[in-house]
This record gives structure tokens, C-alpha cells and sequence, in this order.
């Protein structure tokens, strides 16, 4: 079964991750935070939030970008960039890979991206549109990566939901 795993760099908006954690939940990905974050993870600003889904969430936190990799050895990771040549449609997403997306206001620092310039990739723009919200581009994102895994693991076993559909 594909796994997949949902990597933010120093998110900012507590709302963009809250909505990225709501999609990891509903697709059965985990979700990596880099700090330092830009909000609070205690209780009391998660329901703030209202991310009563949050204990449902595969999430783990790292100190730093070289926590991460630390942590995660070997780890197969494409980086999410506006300067990247090279489309999320181009890209065969692996079992187990990892998505990383910058913060909110600068994206993934520049030396990390220079470092791994063969694994980036970027979601096609027209015009002089600087980027995308957060949370949709992560969406798009895993979506296509979860498209070329069948969904395998959101099948409903060829069951209808509570819904009738005729």
C-alpha cells in the first residue's frame, strides 16, 4: 500500500496547516512539521482552530531541516517550488515519498533547493502569479500522487457509501 508523506518547512499559518492536516487525515497521509512553526501545537490552539480531527493526524515535529533528514534516512523527497522546471504531472511519485512545501511567505530555503535541483517541482501558472495558497497546492500535489497509486488504499471495496447513487 502507498504511503505517502506531506513534509511543511516552517509553516506559518496556522490555518494552512490546519486544512493540510484535515487532507493528510481524510487520505491517509502523514504529516512532517519542521519548526520552528509559526503558531502554537498545544491543545488549546488546536481547538481554537477547530482541528478536532487533529488526534486522528500522523504527525510528527523535527527541530530543524537537518532533523528531518536525520530522522528519515534515505527518504525519497521532491521539493514544491514556482522555480522549478519541471511539473508535479511530470513526476512518478514513489510508495512512501516525501512532499516538502516551504513557508508561506519564502517557500523552502534556497540552499536546500539548490542542493536537490533534479527532485523539484512546481505546479504550472500563467502570468505573473507569484504562487498559490498552502493548502491547495498541497492538495494538488497529493492528489496526483495518490491518483498514480489507484488510491489504493481509499478504495470502498466496490461498496456505496450511505448514499445511494443511481
Amino acid at each position: 500500500m502507498a504511503r505517502l508523506n506531506i513534509v511543511l518547512h516552517e509553516p506559518e499559518i496556522p490555518a494552512n496547516t490546519g486544512n493540510i492536516g484535515r487532507t493528510c487525515v481524510a487520505t491517509g497521509t502523514r504529516l512532517h512539521l519542521i519548526e520552528p512553526l509559526g503558531f502554537f501545537l498545544n491543545e488549546k490552539s488546536i481547538k481554537r482552530a477547530g482541528m478536532d480531527y487533529w488526534q486522528d493526524l500522523d504527525v510528527t515535529t523535527y527541530l530543524d531541516y537537518e532533523d528531518f533528514l536525520k530522522k528519515n534516512p534515505g527518504a525519497k523527497i521532491y521539493y514544491a517550488t514556482t522555480k522549478a522546471p519541471k511539473t508535479y504531472a511530470e513526476t512518478a511519485f514513489e510508495e512512501d515519498c516525501f512532499i516538502m512545501f516551504g513557508k508561506e511567505s519564502a517557500g523552502i530555503p534556497e540552499e536546500i533547493l539548490l542542493a536537490n535541483q533534479e527532485n523539484c517541482i512546481r505546479i504550472p501558472m500563467i502570468g505573473e502569479s507569484r504562487s498559490l495558497n498552502l493548502s491547495n497546492s498541497v492538495a494538488i500535489i497529493l492528489y496526483e500522487a495518490l491518483r498514480q497509486h489507484n488510491f489504493e488504499h481509499m478504495k470502498l471495496n466496490g461498496q456505496l457509501t450511505k448514499y445511494e447513487w443511481k
